[in-house]
């Protein structure tokens, strides 16, 4: 069943509209052709700077922002805590653009509200998945920045005062292996083929375990994870 938004207009569409913030135009132009191509989904603005975002954004109203983090007259990661952050009035979903030398950027952003991120070099069909998910209210991250990105949260991560107990630990075994997953990038059909479940199992699981641990998405989630050392250095996933 197709999603429906209200757009600026106050009128609903089935298409995800998305605005592109980036200074550098040959970027803004491929994802605009990348994303135009898409059946459901609509470029409705780009912005060559973080203050023109943020006005464009509340001007037009689009269902996903695509930011990127170095940006003139406002970054990145000050567009994603006006855009997304918690003293926002109306948040917004926004998909932050990295690189790899960004990761302290990029954890910042999520503090911020970021919902997912994607590398600039990432594949066309990455960059509409990120788009996709952001949309259903969901979120997908690259599995290289999530692997690079959280374990240097996990290696400053601190034994919480309840004797190293974690926050979550009334997760069950099996929320656990999802958390395990979620953090190192799968995808919920990679989760439902590594742990043999359905896919409405894995959305339940993922429900039960935002619930628990009062995050909002599964960027939170693989945050809690690393931060946790829920996902150990000897864990056999990826580097």
């Amino acid at each position: 069943m197709s999603e429906t938004t209200t757009a600026a207009d106050g009128t609903e569409s089935s298409v995800t509209r998305v605005l592109i913030a980036d200074d550098q135009h040959l970027v803004r132009t491929g994802f605009r052709l990348i994303l135009d191509a898409q059946p459901g989904i609509e470029v409705v603005g780009e912005a060559a700077d973080g203050a023109a975002c943020v006005e464009m954004a509340r001007r037009l109203r689009p269902d996903v922002c695509l930011v990127d983090i170095r940006m003139p007259a406002l970054d990145g990661l000050e567009v994603t805590r006006i855009l997304a952050g918690p003293g926002s009035a109306d948040r917004m979903r926004v998909v932050v653009i990295t690189t790899f030398d960004q990761d302290d950027y990029v954890s910042r952003a999520l503090r911020h509200g970021a919902c997912g991120f994607l590398l600039k070099d990432a594949s066309p069909a990455l960059l509409v998945e990120a788009v996709r998910a952001a949309r259903r209210g969901d979120a997908l991250i690259s599995p290289a920045v999530t692997v690079r990105l959280l374990r240097r949260l996990e290696a400053r991560s601190v034994p919480s005062s309840s004797g190293g107990r974690a926050p979550g630990a009334a997760l069950t075994a099996r929320e656990l292996d999802v958390a395990r997953l979620v953090a190192v990038g799968r995808t919920n059909q990679e989760i439902c083929g590594d742990l043999f479940l359905s896919l409405g199992t894995v959305k339940t699981h993922l429900t039960n375990i935002q619930s628990k641990l009062a995050v909002r998405n599964r960027v939170e989630i693989a945050a809690w994870a690393w931060a946790t050392g829920t996902v150990a250095r000897d864990s056999g996933f990826p580097e």
